[in-house]
């Protein structure tokens, strides 16, 4: 399919640059393919959302990792920043550097704003688009706490752009979930989640599980391609265990549904159930692409933020709820003044019927 298919305009003043205070007090727009569309707000979750059904989030936990530090090369010093974005191992991360022609490989790095305490690494790879690979003297949870302790939260580039990181950004930028650390973006529909909303929906018989998947900074990459096949999709890391998916297919089998609290979680439910077309344990990396045609096994309503025009996280909305349903919601949502992205208002997806076809 071509990417321009998956364009729209969007005014830049619906870009959401600070959350609504209470994190549950944002617009949800109900999308259904059968009903149309329905004005909601967070709260309206607990009459969406009922007995038997069962609500999977991502616990991944965002490291602050927008590093800042100095690349010494013998007596040359030089600025440079770093967003890291996957984990190779214990001790080494993939980045995007900026700008990334001052580094050249085995350069050594002081990361930590001039701290006495600097975090210290090597430049271990560089590749042709800016990426780099880096290797820290420290690592596992070493490393861990030494990020979090020089980084900044890495916001997205369209907020980033706009305003500087802020404190608060250390407690809007992650979910009340938040548990396993590795991820360098945030899973944003979880934004709108507080303790207090997730203990009504437990009351009224919603079963909360969770799954892990690191969303990695590639998520804000744009695609460079005119057509979707030509597209490589960014990997990340996730984990299933087998005790969910054994109560998920569970309840499944009773008749509940599967409600995913973003695309990443989405991503990694499908990417499980692809082998067999039911649930099934996984840990490993997923580039799961999925665009309009693809069929999906597991999730039967999606919760999800509104996305980027031509970016992957709108191809695989229009491929769960129809391309022209999703074009419709999205000029709704425009013309409502819905506000857009990370820190921006939320949606309610109910699954169109399975295309045939793609698997």
């Amino acid at each position: 399919m071509l990417v321009s298919d998956f364009d729209f305009d969007l005014p830049e003043k619906l870009i959401a640059l600070h959350p609504v205070e209470p994190r549950d007090s944002a617009r949800l727009l109900l999308v259904d393919p059968v009903n149309g569309l329905s004005d909601k707000h967070i709260p309206d979750l607990l009459s969406l959302i009922g007995d038997g059904d069962v609500l999977v989030v991502n616990d991944t936990r965002v490291l602050p990792a927008e590093l800042r530090g100095t690349r010494i090369r013998g007596e040359n010093r030089s600025t440079v920043s770093f967003n890291l974005h996957k984990r190779v191992d214990a001790h080494t991360w993939r980045a995007f550097a900026r700008p990334a022609k001052r580094l050249a490989l085995l350069d050594r790095l002081e990361l930590g704003n001039g701290q006495a305490d600097a975090l210290t690494a090597r430049v271990a790879g560089k590749g042709e688009t800016g990426e780099i690979t880096l290797e820290f003297d420290l690592g596992g949870a070493e490393l861990d706490e030494a990020i979090k302790s020089h980084g900044a939260m890495p916001l997205p580039p369209y907020i980033g752009a706009k305003r500087d990181v802020e404190e608060r950004d250390l407690v809007d930028y992650q979910t009340v979930y938040a548990a396993e650390d590795g991820a360098v973006a945030a899973p944003t529909a979880g934004l709108h989640f507080t303790e207090a909303l997730l203990q009504k929906l437990s009351d009224q018989g919603v079963t909360i599980e969770r799954v892990t998947l690191h969303v990695g900074a590639g998520t804000f990459l744009p695609m460079k391609v005119d057509d979707t096949d030509d597209h490589i999709m960014h990997s990340e890391w996730g984990e299933i265990d087998q005790a969910t998916v054994e109560r998920i297919n569970a309840k499944r089998a009773a008749g509940g549904r599967v409600v995913a609290v973003g695309t990443t979680s989405l991503r990694l439910l499908e990417t499980a159930s692809r082998a067999t077309g039911t649930l099934q344990p996984f840990i490993g990396d997923t580039d799961i692409f999925i665009t309009p045609g693809f069929r999906f096994r597991t999730v039967d309503a999606l919760m999800t933020n509104f996305h980027l025009p031509k970016s992957t996280l709108f191809m695989l909305v229009s491929a769960f709820a129809g391309m022209e349903v999703m074009r419709k919601a999205y000029e709704h949502a425009i013309a409502e003044g819905y506000r857009f992205y990370s820190y921006g208002d939320s949606s309610l997806l109910l699954r169109a019927a399975h295309p045939q076809g793609e698997e």
